[in-house]
Order: structure tokens, then C-alpha cells, then sequence
């Protein structure tokens, strides 16, 4: 009986292997085979008598209604073909019932996904729409400041370079997505996997080519576009302000190596003067000598001096090349209030100080303050970033 993969066709020829272990068990020689099913009738009788004594029936048309919602469940979470021609052998053998020929298996797949499935996915992410969603949806269409491209393209627009404009530009797209005011967790009936091939598939098409769709169609698709897009925009959002934050480190890092590089040799002399200096003094304080005579033994007096002013210049507060890093604060500020409004932070209860923090700066930008409040969290601040942050008595260094 047909079985895929296992199923001889009439024409052919079984294994030798299969026809020995066949023929002992029916005590005959395996060349019986050749004379077998001489007749076609003979193999329709056998297979009617093989079907009666074991249960099977053959697959009708009434049985087409009932696979294809047994494949609901699992055209709602996928519409692969292969996945749902599985679901559905295993169903049709488990009921006895002989498998059909492939392409009515195809038929009875396509049916669930694309008459059945689909309509409820559509329903469903169409079902809360009022109005002003479908104006506002609609409005993605049209030209964006009477431009080339339109809102949506606009909407697809790939971040750019990490700087604060494009971090900005891309906050605008998320403001834009948002402004749909989609109701929260429309998604969440909606399997991961079929909301996002439906998103892709819209995301494939031009603008002209979606205004096409039928209208239920029209609407869903743009609802998964504008879910998934808020989604990678934002992550988008926060890859930018990474990679705003790395660059401006490793330019820090650079500039200090650099610096470092430079004043090498000078630093070097320091260090070799008052080595000098130094056990000019030991040996001062060993003999009893006058060390101010000592000194200017090696060196004059205000050549001396110049030396220290010099050495304090070149000394550093911090041998750190994150101090350099409060040079990069008038880039960063000029996205991080927008992005702080922006994005909606959670975080695990271990770090809700970091939020607290957050929430400081976020009044600050608001209120338009200089002055970091003196209650504001500073716990999360790390040992190599407290003297960078603590500026003595004037409390903590915004910048930083």
C-alpha cells in the first residue's frame, strides 16, 4: 500500500534482499516473484484484502475538510511545506487512512495555510484597528515632504554611520513607527514565525505593490511591518549608540597613546633629573650636608623650578586614557536626552539603581540642570571610573 519511501511501484523491481526474506517465509523461491500480478486485477484484490484485514481505507474527498483543520495548529506556527506534508502523513496513517497522492497532499497543505491560517492571521492582526489606524497606516504610503521616497522606504532605511545625526534620524523613524499607536502586544497571538514571514514578505515589496493586496491582507501586513520594524529600529537605535560609545574609546585610547608618545622623552628626562636629584639628596642627608647646596650642585635653582612646573604638566590626574573620554561629551549629548525619552528601560531588580540613574539624567535633561543631584545612585560606578566621576567637593562630574 502506498507508503513513501518504502512503496514499490508496479514497474519495479523489489530488492533481492526483501524477495529472500519473503519467500522463506513462505517457504517458495524468490524467482515465484516473476510470476506474480500477471493479472492487474490480481494486485487490486490483494490490495482490497490487505486494506480490509488490516483497517486501512482509501483517502477521499470527504476527508479533505478534516485534514486540512487538523493542520491548524501547525499551519498557525509555520507554513512549510515539508513540516506540514509530515504533520499530515502521520495524522492520515495514524486514522488508518491511505496516503494520497502528492499533489493532493500539496493541495490539502496549501489549503490550511493559505485559505485557513492565513485568514485567521489576517483577522487577528486586523481585528483592533479603528479608523485612525488604517488613516495613519495609510499615510506610509504617501511621499515623505513631497519627496521621491515615501514613508515606508523611509521607514527602511538602514541606520548609517555611527554618529549623532544618524542616531537621531533613526530615533525619528522609531517616533514615526510608534506614531501608528498600535494597540500593545497586537503581536502576541500571532506565532513569532509567521509574523515575521509575513513582515518580510511585506518588507520584499514596494509600496505600489502592497496598496495592491487585498484590503484585510493590506492592513495585517503592514500591522507585522510596523511591529517588526519598531523591533529592529530599535535594536538599530542601540547598536548606533554602541558602536557612537566604542568609536569615541578607541579615539580616546588613541589619543592617548599618543600623547603618551609624545612627551616620552621629556618624561624621560624628568625622571632622569630627579633620579639624579634624589640621591643627591640621600647622599646629603647621609654626610649632613646643606641639601639645597646639593641640588644646585646638579642643577640651578630656577632650572629646578622650571622642572617641577614641568613635571606637573606632564604628570597625568589619572594614567587612564578614559579621562579623555569627557572630551566626547558635547557628541554624545547632543542624542542621548532624545534617546533616554525614547527607549523604555527595564531592568532586573539587582540593577534598578542603573534605572534610578537613568531617571536622574532623564529629569535633568527635562528640567534643563547643570548639577547632578547629590542623592543621585552612583553605586553601579566602578573603581577604574570613580575618579573620573567624584569630582572632589563639586559632587559628580555630569560628563562622565
Amino acid at each position: 500500500m502506498r507508503f513513501p519511501g518504502v512503496m514499490l511501484a508496479i514497474d519495479e523491481e523489489p530488492a533481492s534482499r526483501v524477495l529472500e526474506i519473503v519467500a522463506a517465509q513462505l517457504n517458495i523461491g524468490p524467482e515465484v516473484w516473476a510470476g506474480y500480478g500477471a493479472r492487474a486485477e490480481t494486485r487490486r484484490e490483494h490490495l482490497l484484502e490487505s486494506q480490509q484485514l488490516y483497517g486501512f481505507r482509501a483517502f477521499t474527498t470527504d476527508d479533505i475538510r478534516p485534514a486540512v483543520a487538523g493542520l491548524d495548529g501547525v499551519a498557525w506556527q509555520t507554513d512549510k511545506g515539508v513540516v506540514l506534508g509530515q504533520v499530515l502523513a502521520e495524522t492520515l496513517r495514524g486514522q488508518k487512512i491511505l496516503l494520497p497522492s502528492p499533489p493532493v497532499l500539496e493541495r490539502v497543505c496549501s489549503e490550511a495555510v493559505t485559505t485557513r491560517s492565513n485568514r485567521r492571521i489576517y483577522e487577528t492582526l486586523t481585528k483592533d484597528l479603528t479608523d485612525d489606524h488604517r488613516s495613519r497606516l495609510d499615510e506610509l504610503f504617501e511621499r515623505k515632504d513631497g519627496g521621491m521616497l515615501t514613508w515606508l522606504a523611509w521607514l527602511r532605511l538602514p541606520p548609517g554611520r555611527p554618529n549623532s545625526r544618524h542616531v537621531l534620524a533613526h530615533i525619528e523613524r522609531l517616533d514615526r513607527l510608534r506614531a501608528v499607536r498600535l494597540a500593545s502586544g497586537v503581536e502576541r497571538p500571532i506565532h513569532q514565525n509567521r509574523l515575521l514571514k509575513i513582515a518580510r514578505e511585506g518588507a520584499q515589496m514596494t509600496a505600489t505593490d502592497l496598496a495592491k493586496f487585498e484590503t484585510q491582507r493590506r492592513y495585517a501586513t503592514m500591522v507585522a511591518l510596523v511591529v517588526e520594524a519598531i523591533a529592529t529600529v530599535t535594536d538599530e537605535i542601540i547598536d548606533l549608540h554602541d558602536r557612537v560609545v566604542i568609536r569615541r574609546m578607541a579615539l580616546a585610547k588613541a589619543k592617548h597613546q599618543e600623547q603618551f608618545h609624545r612627551s616620552g622623552k621629556a618624561v624621560n628626562e624628568s625622571v632622569k633629573l630627579f633620579g639624579e636629584i634624589g640621591q643627591a639628596l640621600v647622599d646629603a642627608k647621609r654626610d649632613g650636608t646643606d641639601p639645597f647646596v646639593a641640588i644646585e650642585a646638579i642643577i640651578s635653582w630656577d632650572e629646578f623650578s622650571a622642572s617641577v612646573t614641568e613635571a606637573q604638566v606632564l604628570a597625568q590626574p589619572t594614567f587612564d586614557f578614559l579621562r579623555l573620554l569627557g572630551n566626547t561629551y558635547a557628541t554624545v549629548h547632543r542624542y542621548s536626552p532624545r534617546l533616554l525619552e525614547t527607549l523604555e528601560l527595564k531592568a532586573a531588580p539587582t540593577a534598578q539603581d542603573i534605572i534610578d540613574g537613568v531617571n536622574v539624567l532623564r529629569r535633568m535633561n527635562r528640567e534643563n540642570l547643570r548639577k547632578v543631584p547629590a542623592d543621585a545612585p552612583t553605586s553601579f560606578v566602578k573603581d577604574r571610573w570613580e575618579k573620573l566621576v567624584f569630582d572632589g567637593d563639586k559632587g559628580v562630574d555630569r560628563r562622565f
